[in-house]
């Protein structure tokens, strides 16, 4: 049997992108990789993807032969949600634009991406996750010296003198009468809840509002986005 022609499978996509941008083969691979180059108006990531000269092969503005920047991502978890099925709320479907305009959404990007900040299943609230090794030390290796904001809903009535030993601890102030604030360096996971039962109180919701510098902002539960270049926590 006859192999199918060249023109029956189509060719590389790489191969199309260097005839469409006038570059390098390589170039060519580097703009796919970086999410920059569309397929019938639709984002494609794979080199070897074939395509056919009826199907429409476009740059995106801005685009750039480099490798793809190692991305590190910004969630609003929500309670209830057990962190090993976080990775999986990650897509183009609950990604937060700013003003519609951001890094493009790519399957690459959930490739090695590890948890560096996780939260109780109960609560809610900001999480990091990353592939950016430097991301990963400063979160993990050096979580003591990380700052960490929660707002904690609280039933019952604190003990005398309870606040001020809270504040032993982290730095704590009523928002309302049955709202804390809660701000401290390396708070460990089920600590809070611990030391505020200690003074009479029960955490009925828990929040984590910011990690160092970077705060969770107007995500919505189950929102992401990627952390900005000119961000650092």
């Amino acid at each position: 049997m006859t192999a199918p022609s060249n023109t029956d499978d189509g060719i590389r996509l790489a191969k199309r992108v260097a005839d469409v941008a006038g570059c390098s083969r390589a170039d060519a691979e580097r703009y796919i990789a970086g999410g920059w180059v569309s397929v019938d108006g639709v984002v494609a990531e794979d080199p070897a993807t074939r395509v056919t000269a009826g199907q429409q092969v476009a740059m995106l503005p801005g685009a750039t032969p480099v490798e793809p920047e190692p991305v590190t991502i910004l969630l609003h978890k929500p309670a209830g949600v057990d962190q090993d099925a976080l990775l999986a709320t990650i897509g183009a479907d609950t990604q937060v634009l700013d003003n519609g305009f951001g890094k493009p959404f790519l399957r690459r990007h959930l490739f090695k991406l590890a948890l560096a900040t996780p939260l109780e299943t109960t609560a809610s609230g900001l999480v990091v996750f990353s592939q950016d090794w430097r991301v990963m030390r400063k979160l993990v290796e050096d979580a003591p010296r990380n700052e960490y904001e929660y707002v904690a809903e609280v039933d019952g009535k604190i003990a005398d003198g309870g606040l001020d030993k809270l504040g032993r601890m982290f730095r704590a102030s009523w928002q309302s009468e049955a709202r804390l604030r809660i701000a401290g360096k390396n708070i460990q996971r089920g600590q809070i809840e611990r030391l505020c039962g200690d003074v009479g109180l029960k955490v009925t919701a828990l929040r984590r509002l910011r990690i160092g510098r970077i705060s969770m902002g107007s995500l919505p539960p189950g929102g992401w986005r990627y952390l900005r270049d000119v961000e650092r926590f």
